[in-house]
Parts: C-alpha cells; structure tokens; sequence
C-alpha cells in the first residue's frame, strides 16, 4: 500500500492513514526496515541542573546517575527511567566551546548549533533539526514542527526557539495547544479550489519581488547587500513553504479527536500543559505529520516558563539554578528536574509501546533533552539524555561521561548532533565544529 492511501466514502469524504506495516512494500525485512520513518526530536530548559558532587549529602537528587562498580543506578530524579533502560542514555562531559566563556543565561540560542557569539552583531547558523527538515521535509506535511513553552522567537542570547534556518534566522515557536493541533488536523478555512487560488496568488507575488530583486541589489553596498540577502532568503523560505502547501492540497489531514489531548490545558498549570505538547509532537510523528520536532520547554529569561517550577512551590527555575548549592537547594532543583524527566519518560513510553514495524515507534526516534549548563552559570558538563534511533545504530542503556573528569576536556557537543545527522544519513562530513562521531553510543 502506498503511504498516501486514504479512505475514502461514499460522498466523498477522505481520511488519510498513519504509516502501517504494509506501506513498507514487499522488500525483505532488512531493506524493509530502512523505508521506516526516520524521526529527530530535540528538547531545551534552561538554567542547568541538579548536580550536587560525587560525595554531597543531596547526591541522590542529582541529575547524572550514580555509578556502582561496572554499572550505575538512576537518583531520585531519573526513576520514571527504570522501565525504559534499554531505550535511554545518560550523557555527561559534552559542551559547545563556542559557548564556554560566555555569560551562563547566554547558551540557549546555540544548543542546536553550535555557532559563535560574534560580539554585538551575534548571527547564528542553521540549527541541526532544520538540516534533517530539507533532507526529509518533502515526505510529510509539514517539514518540521517547532514548539515553545513561551512562544515566538524572543531575542538574541534570549531565544524562545531551538530551530534557525539556513541564514540562522529564528523560526517562531507555536505555543498554544488548540493552534498547534488545528494546523496539524484542523479542516482550515475554504474549499480547495479557493485555497489553490490563494496560494497561487501569493506565489505569483513571491515571483515578482524575486524578478526584481537583482537589478535593486546592484544599487546597494556591501553592508546593505548583505542584509538584502538575508531578506531574499527569507523570502525563497515562504516561497517554499507555499509551493509545499499546494502539493498537500488534494492530501486531506489525518482525523485525529480533539478529546484525545487536553486542548484547553495553559501555561497555568505547568505539568499538564507540558504533557499537552509532548502529546501533540506524539500524533504529529504518529500520523507521519512530520518527523522532525523541537520543544524550547522553558526559555532563558522566558516570561511564562521560567516560572513554571514556582508554580509547583519550587521557587522560578532562576532562582532554583541560584540557590542550588545552599542548604537545600539540590534537593529543590532536583524535584524540579524530576517532573521534567518524569514528563519525558511518559512521551517515551507512549512511542516505546506504539508497535512499528518489528518493533516500536522509538526504535525510528531519535530523542534528545537536555540543558547548556551544568551548575548556575556554568557551560561546561551538559546534563543531557539521549533515547531512541536503536534501528539508527544506537544502543543504550548507558551512562556516558565524556569530558575524564575535568571540564575543561569537554568533547564538543556538536560531536553528538553529527553523530544523530549522520544516522539519519544527513550528514557524513561533520558538523559545525565537531571532531567526530560518538562510536560509543552506536552498536
């Protein structure tokens, strides 16, 4: 069956399918299995973790695990992992030296990228979801899905995004429930005829300023140059997404019940509404919507999320990072991390029993959480947690620690986003300012 059969009724009505077994053809199983979907998920908060030392009475409330003889054990923070063992790792040691000796609150923007704060003029550079989105954006509705907790775009060294396009420009992130399930399985607005106009329409005036644009960038300078090539792109990133919601006009949206996920959840009640959007990236990747997804879940500085820990009596997650190493306060941070991870591991089970070929949705998914400091201020020794992508390569059940004890001999992190692209069979010549891949994580 081909992956774009729907049902259709009597009168016409027409529901499209999730990706089902036999839309893999009748390859063998080996070749079969590399026709899955192959999916990216990355996750963000900010202001570090809970990470008490080695020997600190609060230990057990720390984010990395403990190690015990040839094997470890997960703290207090990371016991809803116990049951998905085989399918999670645990990475410390990794940082991006771009971001070492830059303000602590400065890293958020760079934790796709990897890219270096040019002083005043700071541009960034394409994020790495949005590498594996042009690889495989055509083959679902929407290239990506991009999601934040405060909605937006939010400032330089402030972002309230994860994903930057090629020329490093943000993409807004969808922060409301109801709006990103009604652009996923909405009906929109008009008939198709009068989408297809409409979009042409738009096309048609894309088509014009391009047509024009040469003769004007003759006329300016260097420094006005090269902000008009900016403009361009951004302009050629519309008239993509245009001509890609005409190819989808004769495709109807997968039906999915709204009563399937708390649509009038807010920012009001944290955990809820964290799950909300979890639950949504989940349909998305079930209904092969999309198969790349980011998820700022708190932004430095973010007016809404940065508060959302107080909402559960925690104090904001500012002054948590803050007070984390006085009396009290790694237990504190730790309870904080811990419905974070807590909300993880249930959008991990979910893919973990969502069977999938010969076996679940989680062996085509990679999932990446994690934060760009360590303790308050510091850029060193991410707490990160990597999970899924075991029919990628990837094995697990680890705990990895990358940097010998000594934060100064961090691996880069853009060692890990190379090592996920190239499995995805994105990239297979580095990425950003990487070194290499990480053979430890792949069988």
């Amino acid at each position: 069956m081909n992956r774009r059969t729907f049902l259709r009724s009597a009168t016409g009505v027409a529901m499209s399918l999730p990706f089902l077994d036999c839309m893999r053809g009748t390859a063998t199983c080996a070749a079969a299995s590399k026709e899955l979907p192959k999916r990216l998920c990355s996750i963000f908060f900010p202001y570090g973790a809970s990470v008490p030392g080695d020997d600190h009475d609060d230990r057990d409330w720390g984010w990395f695990p403990v190690i015990e003889g040839d094997s470890f054990r997960y703290t207090k923070v990371m016991e809803a992992f116990n049951p998905l063992r085989e399918h999670i790792s645990v990475i410390g040691g990794l940082s991006h030296p771009t971001g070492r000796g830059i303000g602590g609150h400065d890293t958020g923007d760079i934790f796709l990228t990897g890219a270096s704060f040019g002083g005043a003029n700071f541009k960034n550079t394409v994020s790495m979801d949005q590498l594996a989105a042009e690889k495989y954006g055509d083959l679902t509705r929407f290239s990506s899905l991009v999601l934040s907790s405060d909605g937006g775009i939010g400032m330089p060294t402030r972002s309230k995004t994860l994903s930057f396009t090629q020329s490093g420009q943000p993409i807004p992130g969808l922060d409301k429930p109801q709006q990103i399930f009604d652009r996923l399985f909405g009906d929109g607005t008009g008939t198709v005829e009068e989408n297809r106009r409409r979009l042409g329409t738009e096309s048609s005036m894309l088509d014009m300023v391009m047509d024009q644009s040469q003769s004007l960038r003759k006329k300016l300078g260097k420094q006005d140059r090269e902000k008009y090539d900016e403009y361009l792109t951004s302009v050629r990133d519309i008239e993509q997404r245009v001509a890609r919601s005409q190819e989808w006009l004769d495709i109807p949206k997968p039906k999915v019940e709204e009563g399937s996920v708390d649509l009038a959840v807010s920012t009001d009640a944290p955990i809820e509404y964290i799950n909300t959007m979890y639950d949504l990236m989940y349909l998305a990747f079930q209904t092969d919507s999309t198969r790349i997804a980011t998820y700022m879940l708190s932004a430095m500085n973010g007016n809404v999320s940065n508060q959302f820990s107080k909402a559960l009596g925690l104090g904001s997650q500012h002054e948590l990072a803050h007070g984390a190493g006085k009396p009290g306060g790694f237990p504190r941070q730790g309870e904080w991390n811990q419905c974070l991870i807590n909300g993880l591991a249930g959008f991990l089970n979910k893919m973990a029993v969502t069977p999938e070929g010969d076996g679940c949705m989680l062996d085509n998914t990679m999932v990446l959480m994690g934060t760009s400091n360590s303790r308050t201020h510091n850029n060193h020794n991410y707490p990160l947690v990597f999970a899924g992508g075991s029919n990628m390569g990837f094995k697990h059940g680890q705990y990895h620690i990358f940097n010998e004890g000594d934060d100064d001999k961090d691996k880069p992190m853009s060692n890990l986003l190379f090592t996920m692209l190239n499995r995805m069979d994105v990239l297979d010549d580095g990425f950003n300012d990487s070194t290499g891949d990480l053979s430890e994580l792949q069988v």
